[in-house]
């Protein structure tokens, strides 16, 4: 039996596939002052349902795999631990210089961004290793001691050193962490070259910065989580979710904490490319994920899944940047629990505030008064207020419709239903521009892809967003409103190892770049050998990063073998970052020289042998609906919408809106003059 969790802002999901392939789906209100609580009461959920004690279901878990946001409130709220940065002696404002990026070049009212760690807690050491590796100057060991009682005296937390040049010869930086081993053994510390040895600076100190501001938090978080678990009854292995899109051992993501930093969305789209692919057989596809807080978008562009390095902790250039490639995922501040506002200037607003799990929106008649996405829906009849969660939860229809009326409706003149439809349709604007920026803004005609719909919210206005992106088709499968973590159930245990080595095709040093990569792979057998026993089946994908001569950025150029045998490869590859190239800017240079910087090896072991399972019908769920109810559209104003359950719906009978598709963990809103049919797998699959 497997377990996997996504804790949310609003809820926590849990999947579990028992033993015989079947998954069961369960939810439980977040509970942000202990995110553990939130987890156990869906593990109580799911227990009740099988009619047996906590303790007995999860003493049968195998594996409990968890995703969190743990991290990155911390990082957003500005919990972390009290973090230095040690630097060399001469560098010490790298967080504060970062590139010089400008999102408004010339708008000087905006306030330079300040530095991760501030100057007062960044420390110059002395001691200088230059490009090519030799000791230019002797790392001061007495020095490095006094600042180590300054650490003190501040009472400091973590460290994080980044050197320079650590990533050509780590001497100096294994020193230095050897000393602080020795001498401050109660404070947590990062070496820049062992958690991340890339070429630029900022990057490599940032991501630094982070992960050693993270340790003392997830190091008490993980090891409370573990601890309760056990306490529970849990016997098994507990992995974690990862921005990478896989999972690891939590006792290895202590050591590394960064990864966890939004590793939850990077779930979504490992589960909309398999139902893309199963339900559609497309190999393209928009993935949204609508929870309660956020919106994430994400792709699947020729069944692979987009990775970028410009991953920021807030806007660009502004925010703090991780410095790892990871799972291309955009998020705005929209989602159910989004509150609806009108500013100053009279127009309508929806999000970034979210009421969130505490207090909810005001239909949840916990303390919550304004109007959200989700109390919208309700006035419009798009949500039945008696079978929220199953029937779990009661919704208060005039709760809804007063905050409605009296926030939106009465400010801007409008009567209760089109006052709720401009939440509804102001949101989705909102949400079609995290789309295009991902699509239209890269090139990619979203004309061409399937939206495939996630989230407990996404049914809502799913068919409204592909109306507007003109998709040709909609999937809402089964696990939907548990999207990541069904993505979680079939991700993979990995783990990925970098190195730098330079070298240009036109005077490729083979025997150092042989050198490099069986490294590498070295690691990557060693983790199959450790973390990767007992797994399914694994790969190991190898990849350069390559630019131009006199470029600044490099490309990724996936390399099919792993030993160069001679220079019928280097052309090949230098072929394949033509086309890269090309396929990126929209021009390649094929006359020119190819220079490689870095070298990654990622292994992936697959945990489970089988297929992803059926969704199983839950006996509590199973409940009399009406055949139909009033509902508001736009166009159309107040109709009669049918009413369906989706687990009862038939498979291969078409069904045209205006329509209402219930289950206990999502509404799907088929709006007049759109179509949904139910695959065999269970999917809903809507026309536009």
């Amino acid at each position: 039996m497997r377990f996997a969790v996504d804790t949310g802002g609003t809820f926590t999901d849990l999947v579990l596939e028992d033993d015989k392939g079947i998954l069961h789906m369960f939810k439980a209100p977040t509970t942000p002052d202990d995110p553990v609580r939130g987890i156990l009461d869906g593990v109580r959920t799911a227990a009740q349902s099988f009619g047996e004690a906590p303790e007995a279901l999860l003493g049968r878990g195998e594996l409990f795999i968890h995703g969190t946001t743990h991290a990155t409130n911390a990082i957003v709220t500005g919990t972390t631990a009290r973090t230095a940065l040690l630097t060399t002696k001469g560098h010490p404002d790298m967080l504060v210089l970062r590139e010089g990026g400008r999102i408004e070049p010339f708008n000087f009212r905006v306030p330079f961004p300040r530095p991760y760690v501030p100057r007062s807690l960044t420390f110059e050491i002395p001691g200088r290793i230059a490009a090519d590796g030799a000791i230019l100057e002797p790392l001061d060991e007495t020095a490095v001691l006094e600042v180590f009682g300054r650490l003190r005296e501040r009472r400091v937390e973590a460290v994080g050193v980044c050197l320079l040049w650590s990533t050509v010869n780590p001497l100096h930086e294994d020193r230095v962490g050897q000393l602080l081993a020795e001498h401050l053994p109660e404070v947590p510390h990062t070496l820049s070259h062992v958690l991340n040895p890339i070429l630029r600076e900022y990057r490599r100190a940032s991501s630094t910065s982070i992960d050693a501001s993270l340790k003392p938090l997830m190091s008490r978080y993980l090891g409370g989580l573990s601890r309760r678990l056990r306490e529970a009854g849990f016997r098994g292995r507990l992995l974690m979710l990862t921005s990478q899109g896989g999972v690891m051992d939590a006792e290895d993501l202590t050591q590394a904490p960064i990864h966890a930093v939004g590793s939850g969305p990077s779930m979504a789209p490992i589960a909309g490319r398999h139902f893309a692919r199963l339900d559609v057989r497309a190999d393209t596809a928009i993935v949204a994920d609508t929870g309660g807080t956020t919106y994430d978008v994400s792709l699947v562009r020729r069944g692979s899944i987009p990775m970028t390095p410009e991953t920021w902790l807030g806007q660009r250039y502004r925010g703090h940047i991780l410095g790892f490639p990871s799972v291309d995922v955009r998020s705005i501040g929209a989602g159910g629990g989004s509150i609806a506002w009108v500013d100053e200037g009279g127009l309508l607003q929806v999000g970034p505030m979210s009421a969130s799990a505490v207090p909810g929106p005001a239909s949840y008649a916990k303390g919550g008064a304004r109007p959200t996405v989700t109390d919208a829906a309700l006035v419009l009849g798009y949500v039945d207020p008696a079978y929220f969660l199953g029937g779990a939860m009661k919704l208060d229809v005039a709760l809804a419709e007063d905050a409605v009326r009296r926030d939106v409706g009465v400010p801007l003149g409008l009567g209760l239903h089109e006052a709720a439809a401009a939440i509804v349709s102001v949101a989705t604007e909102n949400m079609v521009g995290a789309i295009e920026e991902i699509t239209i803004n890269q090139g990619i005609d979203p004309r061409g892809a399937v939206l495939v719909g996630g989230g407990g919210a996404a049914g809502l206005n799913s068919v409204a967003i592909a109306r507007r992106l003109g998709c040709t088709k909609v999937i809402i499968p089964e696990l939907g409103a548990a999207l990541s973590a069904a993505g979680a159930i079939m991700s993979d245990l990995h783990a990925g190892y970098r190195a730098l080595h330079y070298t240009v095709t036109d005077n490729f040093d083979v025997a150092g770049v042989n050198r490099t990569l069986a490294g590498l792979l070295a690691r990557c057998r060693s983790f199959l050998e450790g973390p990767g026993t007992g797994a399914a089946e694994h790969s190991i994908d190898v990849v350069a990063e390559a630019r131009y001569r006199h470029q600044i950025w490099e490309i990724d150029v996936p390399i099919p073998f792993h030993r160069f045998e001679g220079g019928d490869q280097v052309a090949g590859v230098r072929e394949a970052f033509h086309r890269a190239h090309e396929e990126i800017f929209g021009f390649g240079d094929p006359g020119s020289a190819v220079e490689f910087v870095g070298w990654r090896a990622t292994v992936r072991c697959r945990l489970r042998g089988r297929g992803l399972g059926r969704l199983a019908r839950e006996k509590g769920y199973r409940v009399k609906l009406p055949s139909s109810r009033k509902a508001y559209f736009g166009d159309t104003g107040l109709v009669e919408a049918r009413i369906e359950l989706f687990d009862a719906l038939r498979p291969d009978r078409p069904l045209k809106g205006p329509a209402i598709i219930e289950s206990p963990f999502t509404t799907v809103v088929i709006d007049p003059g759109a179509q949904v049919l139910r695959k065999r797998s269970g999917t809903l699959v809507i026309t536009p």
